[in-house]
């Protein structure tokens, strides 16, 4: 049990929250430099300006769909590893935020994070698949350590560095109050309640900057359910919850034993990484779904959700590639392409209940948005932070109870059979 903190005087918490105010703005600038670094990038390798990895390698003939990836992948290891030879000598700082909350001072390695903030812009605008959204809440928690490092009480940092987070979040995945709850149930054990005021306010002002300059005020994704879920529906998003309470531990010890795997082969880190985006450029002749962080295939699924046998291969050849390119150490985040499975996971389902019970696409479509919350809480177990990012970037408040209860289930599940959260386990190894 954490200790709560006594509250501050009033002329603390207006200094704090002036303070987050401004890195809510200076964290959605960042979020938004790197979208346009990547999209930028995107059309100088892919010649395609419409914003979608997918409909990129669909346009592009088989071998460079199959080489790009490959590519990328060779830039980036080139540049970590030649970035590691010429810091060989000196001290090193943590370069991920997690790990920055872990030290005394909350320190970073600036510039070590930049360069793997570059070498995710490389893998991801190549076609890997990896989430881009995990550059772009380390560029936010960067903006805010380096703001309060000049401008901030030292003992604050830790702090500001968690608001950054929170704010990159909710800017990536316009979700505020899920990116204030991943960093209170994610990273309690480093922020006491007393804080999580100046968090909301970052969260919440990154999201207000981010929409100002995309002009964009709609959820994440487009979803249109045609009904409140009944009581047949709260069983059946009770029983995906126990599904992904079996299949989290399962994702997660499937992306230890790769990453295990490419570092059994000893090569070198490009040679590494250019093996990785070689699978994921194999795996996209097969079919171009695999390109990116799964993203527009949610939102194509929610419109109009897949029947059994397109479902199964595009996650079969999708697990494949998020296998390969989180193993090979990619940098980039793996909570996207965690919604993308999770989407998945609740269809497939869906579709084979679908042979006894009514409710056609209505029913696939409902389970889909369970399977992304539930599969999301048993890798993070965060429940609550789960519960509510889908509700958020949705729009569907109305399956706030029938959510939280399965993602409950499934995180308690998940923790029985595993302990530690892909979080913890992406720390272990790069340790």
């Amino acid at each position: 049990m954490h200790r709560i903190h006594a509250s501050p005087d009033l002329q603390t918490l207006f200094r704090r929250l002036f303070i987050a105010t401004l890195i809510g703005v200076l964290a959605a600038l960042a979020v938004a430099l790197f979208r346009h670094a990547m999209y930028s990038l995107e059309w100088l390798l892919l010649g395609d300006d419409n914003r979608s990895l997918v409909n990129a390698a669909a346009c592009l003939p088989w071998w460079r769909r199959a080489l790009t990836p490959a590519l990328g992948g060779l830039a980036a290891g080139a540049l970590l590893w030649g970035w590691q030879r010429y810091t060989r000598q000196r001290p090193h700082a943590p370069t991920d935020y997690m790990e920055a909350l872990e030290t005394e001072e909350g320190r970073f390695d600036y510039p070590a994070s930049l360069v793997k903030s570059a070498a995710s812009l490389l893998v991801v605008a190549s076609g890997s698949a990896i989430g881009r959204e995990g550059a772009m809440i380390l560029l936010a928690s960067l903006a805010a350590a380096l703001f309060a490092r000049r401008f901030a009480p030292a003992s604050e940092c830790k702090q500001w560095i968690a608001c950054g987070a929170a704010a990159g979040m909710a800017s990536a995945y316009h979700a505020p109050l899920a990116g204030s709850l991943f960093i209170a149930e994610i990273l309690f054990g480093f922020l006491m309640l007393a804080s999580l005021g100046p968090v909301v306010v970052a969260a919440v002002v990154s999201l207000l900057v981010t929409q100002l300059l995309s002009g964009d005020t709609a959820p994440l994704y487009s979803v249109h359910l045609s009904a409140a879920p009944d009581a047949r529906d709260y069983a059946l998003m009770l029983l995906t919850g126990l599904l992904a309470g079996l299949c989290g531990p399962a994702l997660i010890w499937l992306m230890a034993g790769c990453h295990a795997l490419f570092l059994r082969l000893r090569l070198s880190l490009p040679l590494q990484l250019a093996l990785g985006g070689a699978i994921v450029g194999g795996l996209s002749i097969i079919t171009p779904t695999v390109w990116g962080n799964g993203y527009s295939v949610v939102q194509h699924s929610l419109l109009a959700p897949p029947l059994f046998s397109l479902i199964a291969g595009v996650y079969i050849c999708k697990l494949l590639a998020v296998l390969a390119s989180s193993g090979s150490g990619a940098p980039g985040g793996v909570f996207t392409p965690t919604l993308f499975l999770g989407m998945a996971t609740g269809m497939l389902f869906a579709r084979i209940w679908g042979i006894w019970l009514p409710g056609g696409d209505a029913m696939v479509l409902l389970m889909g948005l369970t399977g992304m919350a539930t599969l999301l809480a048993a890798t993070t177990h965060a429940p609550i932070m789960s519960t509510l990012m889908i509700c958020e970037m949705t729009g569907q408040y109305a399956l706030l109870p029938g959510l939280l209860i399965a993602c409950v289930v499934a995180s308690a599940l998940s923790q029985t059979l595993r302990s530690d959260s892909i979080y913890r386990q992406h720390i272990a190894e790069r340790r």
